[in-house]
């Protein structure tokens, strides 16, 4: 097995779940991490191979996002106007999404620093890797992320509070 195979078994899988979580569409995420192992070809040498995949993985992710930003606005607008519209949920199934809807627009809240640094720790990253790959001392990593799990608890239960008003008053 080469370098390069040996690579992409090691990391592929890791590299797709933690962008997957990232950007919320896994095909998006398989194009990302694709792009990422091709620059990984290109190196002749990489340090600490799980950093420096999630520094470019992250790289890329921003400059795609920045070519990208139209759609965002426009999907955010659609998304917009659906939180509008109250539904009643017909199970538990709907719920748990629902759940998981707010969970997310709770973690895309975060400053990017944050959410990235919590992604990379849900993903298994030491806080070496996390401070490498963010560009941070690895000493500010426990900080960092003790803030963004605060931050993410206290975003979670603001929107919460908010869609608990809407279906108070739609419920008037």
């Amino acid at each position: 097995m080469d370098d390069a195979e040996r690579l992409f078994r090691s990391y592929n899988e890791m590299l797709v779940r933690y962008l997957t979580r990232r950007l919320g569409d896994r095909d998006w995420a398989e194009e990302v991490a694709q792009e990422t192992f091709l620059r990984a070809l290109r190196q002749e040498h990489i340090l600490n191979e799980r950093a420096w995949l999630f520094a470019v993985a992250n790289n890329l992710v921003r400059d795609e996002a920045r070519r990208d930003a139209r759609r965002r606005r426009h999907l955010d607008l659609l998304r917009a106007e659906q939180a509008g519209e109250v539904v009643e949920p017909e199970s538990a199934a709907l719920e748990r999404a629902q759940e998981a809807a707010l969970a997310r627009r709770a973690v895309d809240a975060l400053v990017e620093r944050d959410r990235l640094a919590l992604l990379m720790r849900e993903e298994g990253l030491d806080y070496v890797e996390i401070a490498e790959a963010l560009g941070l001392s690895a000493g500010s990593i426990g900080t960092t992320l003790a803030r963004a799990r605060r931050r993410l608890v206290e975003q979670y239960e603001a929107l919460q509070r908010e869609c608990d008003r809407r279906e108070g008053h739609a419920a008037s």
